[in-house]
């Protein structure tokens, strides 16, 4: 049996897709039918975690809706021996306080061995530098010969700096994903 109901009342047909979508900053509007939804994250700071974008030019296309996790921090290297390298460094623009937290994961391909941490601390920018409230708390899990490697969160005039410090001839991947919550005047 089908479904189909074809109403005899007079009056326009609505349209099959909506013409605009109002989001928390900007409208899109569908280009040939085609909304184009993404996700990603931002480093944007915004009190609820989220935010939603439409229409803009820094979404990349009038008909684009980004839906943004803000408020985050993310990089991936790799280091070749005892080098140091950063995984992530983010520049404050607002003065005040930044609680921060950060997971990073290395692994080393040629001896398969891993190691994870967790950081979790607080700096104060002062619109010009930033400053460590106090060292960092760690959270150290290791394998193995991994006990060799070093995580720290350093300050080099406004940025902050997760850097990896590998250890002897391996190669070593490193991704660290971060979050912050933000208070200065209100």
């Amino acid at each position: 049996m089908s479904q189909i109901y074809k109403s005899l009342a007079s009056g326009p047909v609505p349209p099959s897709v909506a013409t605009s979508y109002t989001t928390d900053n900007g409208t899109a509007v569908p280009a040939l039918s085609i909304l184009d939804v993404r996700g990603i994250d931002v480093t944007d700071n915004n009190n609820n975690g989220i935010q939603v974008e439409g229409g803009l030019a820094q979404t990349g296309a009038s008909n684009r809706v980004q839906v943004q996790i803000t408020n985050r921090l993310q990089g991936i290297t790799s280091t070749s021996g005892a080098a140091s390298a950063n995984i992530v460094v983010f520049t404050p623009a607002v003065t005040g306080t930044y609680s921060m937290e950060f997971r990073i994961a290395v692994y080393i391909e040629t001896s398969l061995l891993g190691a994870g941490y967790s950081l979790f601390g607080a700096i104060r920018f002062d619109g010009v530098n930033s400053n460590i409230c106090d060292i960092f708390d760690e959270i150290v899990n290791e394998e193995g010969a991994m006990t060799n490697l070093d995580i720290a969160v350093t300050i080099a005039g406004a940025n902050v700096q997760v850097v990896g410090t590998g250890y002897g001839a391996e190669e070593i991947n490193w991704s660290a994903v971060g979050m912050y919550t933000f208070i200065g005047v209100v």
